[in-house]
């Protein structure tokens, strides 16, 4: 007897539901002491006394070993993996062997309804529509060349640049596709088709011009706010990341390392002079035209972090500084 309000209580939450779906004519109201009440709504009195075909006892008793399943504090009953808020409309139909229940219109004994095809429908498109994440980059970071080999032409006090001035920014159209979805981390391929702009700001007064057999660095005849190489070029690189989870399904971190090919498109030195006069030189600089090299990326949460290196020279061969360039910064 101590089960049978708490039993009762849940078949009066299921049955809530139907009480604002359909307004029947009589019902059936059964008070408890401790202010527990079981409705059933019928369309007259003869369905109500209908109810003595059905083994109730033995309903409640099912639903009651749902119940003892729940942790405390949840309000929900599970069925098959599946849960139902404490509204839940059930329905119960007496047939040859037995008792059918359909909860919220959903046949619990059948798997091929045409409201189970709409679900799978539904959670199949939405499953597929998350493998794959569209989005923009913008990426900030710094610029720095690395000398691989030193020559007499192209000694490093020319070239050596100022870090915070020497920057890098990029726009990104990125697109990323889920290859291996797991509980605890993701495999995924990310690629895009991005604009980058490298700043390689001098920290002297040198100013780079396009000579006759190669490019010069020379000294500027009056002193220089400013002076600096950019380029711009189109790239597209492509990265295998993997990407972990906690047991709380949210992002911890993701690491990633790949390539990049790109083609320069423009390239110019810029000057500012002491009185905030400034002037610009479009010209290749004997700059190569192709880019190529290695793409990392790494995050915490909701820091993403890159890194770029050239694996091929920045001028060609014997017309520049042998120098690789190098980028780093923040992704957002």
């Amino acid at each position: 007897m101590n089960n049978a309000p708490r039993t009762l209580l849940l078949v009066l939450s299921l049955l809530m539901g139907w009480s604002a779906r359909a307004m029947p004519t009589d019902s059936l109201v059964i008070r408890f002491a401790n202010r527990t009440r079981l409705v059933i709504y019928a369309p007259d009195k003869a369905s109500i006394q209908a109810l003595r075909n059905y083994d109730l006892n033995k309903i409640v008793g099912e639903m009651a070993q749902k119940l003892d399943s729940i942790p405390a504090g949840k309000t929900t009953l599970s069925r098959d993996g599946e849960q139902f808020v404490k509204d839940t409309l059930v329905v119960i139909t007496r047939q040859k062997n037995g008792v059918m229940i359909v909860i919220n219109g959903k046949d619990t004994t059948r798997t091929d309804s045409a409201r189970n095809k709409r679900d799978y429908k539904i959670a199949k498109a939405t499953k597929k529509s998350t493998r794959w994440i569209r989005g923009i980059d913008f990426q900030l970071g710094l610029n720095t060349l690395l000398t691989q080999t030193e020559s007499a032409a192209y000694p490093t006090s020319q070239y050596e640049l100022k870090p915070l001035g020497s920057r890098y920014f990029a726009v990104a159209l990125k697109q990323q596709v889920i290859l291996a979805d797991g509980k605890r981390a993701k495999f995924s391929l990310y690629y895009a088709l991005e604009g980058a702009w490298n700043n390689y700001m001098f920290d002297n007064n040198n100013v780079a011009t396009r000579g006759a057999n190669g490019l010069e660095l020379t000294p500027y005849s009056e002193p220089l706010k400013k002076t600096k190489l950019t380029t711009f070029a189109l790239q597209v690189p492509v990265v295998p990341r993997l990407t972990f989870y906690n047991a709380a399904g949210r992002k911890t971190m993701h690491i990633g390392l790949g390539g990049f090919v790109g083609y320069r498109l423009d390239s110019y030195t810029k000057i500012k002079r002491e009185n905030n006069d400034k002037s610009r030189d479009h010209n290749s600089f004997y700059l190569n035209n192709l880019r190529y090299g290695l793409v990392g990326h790494i995050g915490f949460q909701k820091t993403s972090l890159f890194v770029k290196y050239d694996l091929n020279p920045l001028f060609q061969p014997g017309k520049g500084p042998d120098v690789r360039a190098l980028s780093f910064g923040l992704s957002i």
